[in-house]
């Protein structure tokens, strides 16, 4: 069984195949970023894990590194304590040090782990030129539970096309939230609750964690939220 810890944000801690894996790690205290035009994020709750208490971190998993809300000024002094980070190619090129960039279904081996990377589309079609390149990440292993990780991704189809490659996930760590930012008419930027449900009914998988869905202000639907749309959608147990 994948062991998962949550610890605000995007950020958890995956311990999968003898490997600890930590996901998007925000650390910073609340606050504003500025993100230009008059525009900037605000957190609004610590993490709930001091970084120095994480212990040792085999591999970071980071969607992207272009926006605060998902690698902030305490998660960027961690990935240079880290012996790998996987990313996105253009990431990796403006991180460097360990990161490593991967395209969408490009995979890596770490000690009995493969890493695939896979499609996520932060916000609608077309979005990429002004949010960026944004990975997941799907965790395999001989006799090991198949785990998803869904990065910052607002598209069914694209899980959809994650689930046709690979259908029997075990876990799904589903980043919701229902992020909105005033970019694309107030467009959605991640999976609305109604939406993480349907992903998870896509996917089948076993039990579904979702983080991304606090302790930011732009994020405008919460654990509540999530709750209620998976006992509507009757999924409530797989939580």
């Amino acid at each position: 069984m994948t062991d998962i810890r949550v610890f605000g944000g995007p950020t958890a801690l995956i311990e999968f195949g003898g490997l600890r894996f930590l996901t998007d790690p925000t650390f910073d205290p609340p606050g504003d970023y500025p993100r230009g035009d008059g525009r900037f994020l605000t957190k609004t709750a610590p993490s709930a894990i001091d970084p120095a208490e994480l212990g040792p971190i085999d591999v970071v998993l980071l969607s992207h590194d272009q926006h605060p809300d998902n690698l902030d000024r305490a998660g960027r002094e961690l990935l240079t304590r880290v012996p790998l980070t996987l990313t996105t190619r253009s990431g990796a090129g403006r991180l460097a040090g360990t990161a490593r960039g991967l395209a969408p279904w490009e995979s890596v081996a770490v000690k009995d782990v493969t890493v695939t990377a896979v499609p996520a589309q932060h916000g609608p079609p077309g979005c990429e030129p002004v949010t960026g390149e944004v990975i997941g990440f799907v965790l395999t292993g001989d006799g090991l539970p198949t785990t998803y990780v869904s990065g910052d991704n607002a598209s069914l189809e694209v899980v959809r096309q994650i689930a046709a490659r690979f259908p029997a996930i075990d876990t799904a760590v589903i980043f919701a939230g229902a992020a909105r930012a005033g970019l694309f008419d107030n467009a959605l930027l991640t999976l609305d609750s109604a939406m993480a449900a349907e992903a998870a009914a896509i996917t089948k998988a076993r039990r579904v964690v979702p983080v991304h869905c606090d302790s930011w202000a732009h994020f405008t639907e919460g654990c509540d939220e999530i709750g209620r749309a998976f006992e509507e959608a009757g999924l409530k147990d797989k939580l």
